[in-house]
């Protein structure tokens, strides 16, 4: 009894002391989980933190009247991100889409394939019959016809005169670039010359001849389409191309570190990239209500696109919640909407999705770097907009024939867009031109487009990344599939041969004759025969 008591004491001593005790362990545990949040987030924290701080920037420096160099300066550590960003674009395209290519089988690249273009192609179908539908609805355009270019203090016409055939055609060349190396750098397109002819009956015509020139900017449909090509002819090699695989995957990861040191300087970058953006700006005020509707729409269509089909379709292909999915790729998206540059998110759109999601390297190495080139739902939004705005703006009805060829050129259009800053609005006089509507209003477009152009980008890698989920998760899949009907097949080849060998007569028959041929002498073979 008496050490029962003392037992007792010695609890109830011990359960005092460590009240206090548990509660620090408590709050300790709560301090270091803080911590072990921050450690794992930090970058997260930083990028949001970096937009936060440039917004400020910008509207504590927008008083003080910078003028353009001033305002260069400022900008510059933003334009070094860029330039380092863009500078792992050509070795992380080229070698993750050789990688991709090899490491999966014929059937499998096919298959995956044919799904992302599928998957590609019907959520930029589906971007741009949205966009047109909240064009009527919303009416950008209605009572914005007193709007004119110098009276916002803005250039006069675009000079865009390429027709809509030698677009298509420019495209379908830029698919196989003549030299590989030009194509790092450089772009086939077409330019018209004037030529002077005099009739038989003295006028004078002037004739526009198509000539072929070289632009400034990287070829990447031609690197992606090449680098596809080779990835297969190297797997068809064998034995053979396994060193140049083994040489494409170690720069591939060479890359992939250059990036995870790139993007700690994310933060800094877009802190001055928004700053200058926002001191640049000449007067957002006077835009934003002569301009607000179109705005507002093309925010809009971005927003119920990007924030609700999207997420529906990956759900309805997963069943996985969507969001959480892009939690994990939040710092390339706000690097998305600072860039203004689908290709210059590409790195850490490829470490983000890796690291934070779990997709498959083969998966994301091989389906992002198309997805940058040939998925544009965004800039498909941005395009049908804006033509229904400027439709709207000189007082033209469209027909159904009209809104068909704004929803097939936009999308067509969308496909090998240049994913830097401000290359949807030279397609959008693909489709002006496509449906007989004058460009001289596309000075408007260019007016907002730094606005509409970040919510642009982030709905273009945002529908890369869930596509690039959702072929993984049907990989995945597909795999499992496959692993249980192995399964099964064993399982039945096992039992099937244990039961034959108990229960089958004629079996046991046949083989105990066989047995008694096989042992039996030559000599008794002959006297039987």
């Amino acid at each position: 009894m008496e050490a029962a008591d003392e037992e007792k004491a010695g609890n109830g001593r011990n359960g005092h002391a460590e009240g206090p005790a548990a509660a620090e362990r408590g709050g300790g545990g709560r301090l270091r989980g803080c911590r072990g949040f921050l450690r794992r987030n930090a970058l997260v924290v930083l990028t949001v933190s970096g937009v936060v701080a440039g917004v400020a920037l910008g509207a504590a420096v927008r008083g003080a009247a910078l003028g353009p160099a001033q305002v260069a300066y400022l900008a510059f550590p933003g334009e070094l991100l860029l330039r380092m960003l863009r500078m792992v674009i050509l070795p992380l395209v080229v070698c993750s889409l050789v990688s991709g290519a090899a490491s999966l089988d014929t059937r499998s690249l096919g298959r995956l394939g044919g799904i992302a273009l599928a998957y590609f192609l019907g959520t930029t179908l589906l971007a741009s019959g949205l966009a047109v539908a909240l064009g009527f609805i919303v009416r950008p355009g209605a009572g914005a016809s007193a709007l004119n270019a110098p009276g916002l203090g803005l250039p006069g016409a675009v000079p865009t005169g390429k027709e809509t055939v030698d677009s298509f055609l420019d495209l379908v060349r830029n698919l196989f670039p003549a030299n590989l190396v030009a194509a790092a750098f450089r772009t086939y397109a077409t330019e018209y010359k004037m030529l002077l002819r005099n009739t038989t009956s003295g006028n004078v015509t002037w004739e526009k001849i198509p000539v072929g020139t070289e632009i400034e900017g990287m070829n990447i449909l031609g690197l992606v389409l090449f680098a596809l090509i080779l990835g297969v002819a190297l797997k068809k090699l064998g034995q053979e191309g396994e060193d140049l695989i083994r040489f494409f995957n170690s720069f591939n990861e060479a890359t992939m570190v250059l990036v995870s040191w790139i993007m700690w300087y994310v933060p800094i970058g877009i802190m001055f990239l928004v700053g200058s953006k926002i001191v640049e700006m000449e007067d957002i005020v006077l835009l934003v209500t002569s301009l607000g509707k179109y705005i507002f729409a093309s925010i809009l269509g971005h927003f119920i696109h990007g924030g609700i089909i999207l997420p529906l379709i990956y759900f309805a292909s997963t069943r996985q919640n969507p969001y959480r999915f892009l939690l994990g790729l939040i710092t390339p998206l706000a690097t998305a909407f600072a860039t203004c540059s689908s290709s210059a998110t590409l790195p850490s759109m490829i470490k983000c999705i890796e690291e934070n999601n779990g997709v498959d390297k083969r998966i994301s190495r091989f389906i992002l770097p198309i997805g940058a080139t040939v998925n544009m739902d965004g800039a498909a939004i941005f395009q049908c907009m804006a033509a229904v705005f400027i439709a709207q703006l000189n007082n033209v009805d469209l027909n159904p024939g009209q809104i068909f060829t704004i929803l097939v050129t936009a999308t067509a259009s969308s496909v090998g867009a240049a994913g830097v800053p401000a290359g949807g609005v030279l397609t959008i006089a693909i489709i002006l031109e496509a449906i007989g509507l004058p460009t001289n209003d596309l000075s408007l477009i260019l007016a907002v487009d730094w606005i509409v152009d970040r919510t642009t980008t982030v709905v273009n890698v945002e529908g890369d990344a869930l596509g690039a989920g959702i072929l993984n998760y049907l990989n995945e899949k597909e795999k499992k599939d496959k692993e249980q009907e192995l399964k099964e097949v064993n399982v039945e080849a096992v039992a099937n041969s244990k039961s034959e060998g108990e229960t089958s007569p004629l079996v046991t028959h046949k083989n105990q004759v066989s047995n008694a041929t096989s042992t039996a002498d030559p000599e008794s073979k002959e006297s039987v025969l």
